[in-house]
C-alpha cells in the first residue's frame, strides 16, 4: 500500500501536469503499468493514476507519464541534484578516489543507472559517471521536482535560421540562428514558435526547430576547461561569473545574488577585479580594444545586437562558451557563444 505523504506527492504532480497537459499518449509505457491504470494507449493522468495502489508500478507509470508528457529523451529512471550551493563533482568510479569526470549543479537532470552502495551511477548530458545518493532527489521528489522545473524548449535543426520579427517571412528579421542551438518557447503556434531572444521576442518557423522540454545536465571537464597561456586574472574573473550561473536577472539590477541584466552583471564581475565599465551594452561595445571571435579568450566581451544595434552582451569564458544574464525565465546561463550571430567582441583585460 502507497503511502499517505507518497500519495499527496502524486496528487501534486498530477495538478501540475494537468496545466500542462490533460490526456496524454504515454505509448513506451509497461503492459503491467497499463494494464493497472485500467486503460489503453491513452492515460487520464489524475484519475487512473489514484487508483493504482501498487508503488513501484506507480512510480513507473507517472515516471512515464511525466517523460512522454514533455517529451523528455534520455531519461528512464529520472533523478534530479540536489545541491545548497555550486556543483557537485561526477566521478569515474563509486570513490572519492576517482577522476572527477564532470560537474553538476542544483536541479539538473541525471537518468539514474544503477546503485553501488552510497553511490548513483548516472548519466547527464554527455557525462557518465559516479555521484553520491545523498545529491539526487529520486522517485515521487524528484518526479515532483521536474515537474516544476520542465520549460518547453525549442532546438534549432538547421544553420542560417532566421529569427523573424513577427510570424511571418514578410517582415524584418531580427538575428541568424544555427543548429544546435536552444532557446526558450513563450509560445507555440501551427507553424511558428515564439521564442525568448535574451528578453526579445521573435520567431521560428516550426519546420526547422525540434520542440521538447528540458532540465539542465552536467558539464564535462572539457567544457568547463580553459585553453593554454590564459592569465591567472582572465581564468579567476570567468570562474566568479560563473559561480552566479541560476542567479535571477531582473532589469537595470546590478546585483549578483539578487538580479542584473546583461551589462549589469558584466560591469559587477568585472568591478570585482577593479575594473569599471558603464552599465549598457552598447556603451560597453566601445570600451576596450576590438577582438576578433577566432581570437577570443576568457575574459573578453562578446555583443549581440539587431538591425537597431547592439541590445546584449555576454563574457565569454573558454570551450566556445559565454555567461550571460539572458531574460527573467533563464536568468543568469552559460550558452554557446554562437547561440545567437555575435556582431562585436572586445577585449577589456590587457595581459
Amino acid at each position: 500500500m502507497i503511502r499517505y505523504t507518497d500519495r499527496i506527492r502524486m496528487r501534486s504532480i498530477s495538478a501540475l501536469l494537468m496545466g500542462a497537459v490533460v490526456i496524454c499518449n504515454v505509448p513506451s509505457m509497461t503492459a503491467e503499468a497499463t494494464a493497472s491504470l485500467g486503460s489503453s494507449s491513452q492515460i487520464g493522468i489524475s484519475a487512473d493514476l489514484e487508483a493504482v495502489e501498487n508503488e513501484e508500478v506507480l512510480e513507473n507509470a507517472m515516471s512515464d507519464v511525466v517523460l512522454e508528457a514533455f517529451h523528455l529523451d534520455g531519461y528512464s529512471n529520472l533523478g534530479i541534484a540536489t545541491v545548497n550551493e555550486g556543483k557537485v563533482n561526477i566521478r569515474d568510479s563509486a570513490s572519492m578516489d576517482g577522476k572527477i569526470v564532470g560537474k553538476i549543479g542544483k536541479d539538473a537532470g541525471l537518468d539514474i543507472l544503477g546503485e553501488e552502495g552510497e553511490w548513483l551511477k548516472v548519466k547527464s548530458g554527455k557525462v557518465e559517471g559516479y555521484i553520491k545518493a545523498e545529491y539526487v532527489l529520486t522517485g515521487p521528489e524528484a518526479l515532483e521536482q521536474a515537474s516544476t522545473l520542465l520549460k518547453s524548449i525549442a532546438d534549432v535543426n538547421t544553420d542560417g535560421l532566421k529569427v523573424r520579427e513577427e510570424p511571418n517571412t514578410e517582415c524584418e528579421v531580427l538575428d541568424i540562428v544555427g543548429s544546435g542551438q536552444r532557446f526558450d518557447v513563450l509560445e507555440e503556434l501551427d507553424e511558428w514558435v515564439k521564442i525568448d531572444l535574451d528578453g526579445e521576442e521573435g520567431y521560428l518557423f516550426k519546420e526547422y526547430v525540434d520542440v521538447g522540454a528540458k532540465l539542465d545536465e552536467a558539464l564535462t571537464i572539457s567544457e568547463v576547461r580553459y585553453g593554454a597561456g590564459v592569465s591567472d586574472v582572465r581564468i579567476a574573473l570567468s570562474e566568479f561569473a560563473k559561480q552566479y550561473i541560476g542567479n535571477p536577472y531582473v532589469w537595470g539590477g546590478t546585483s549578483l545574488t539578487r538580479g542584473a541584466d546583461c551589462s549589469g552583471f558584466v560591469l559587477s564581475v568585472f568591478r570585482n577585479y577593479g575594473i569599471s565599465l558603464p552599465h549598457s551594452s552598447r556603451a560597453q561595445g566601445n570600451c576596450g580594444s576590438a577582438v576578433s571571435l577566432n581570437e577570443l579568450k576568457p575574459g573578453d566581451l562578446v555583443f549581440y545586437g539587431n538591425r537597431s544595434g547592439i541590445n546584449h552582451v555576454a563574457i565569454y569564458v573558454g570551450g566556445g562558451q559565454v555567461v550571460h544574464a539572458s531574460n527573467p525565465r533563464t536568468g543568469i546561463t552559460i550558452s554557446g557563444m554562437y547561440y545567437r550571430t555575435p556582431v562585436r567582441a572586445r577585449r577589456i583585460i590587457n595581459d
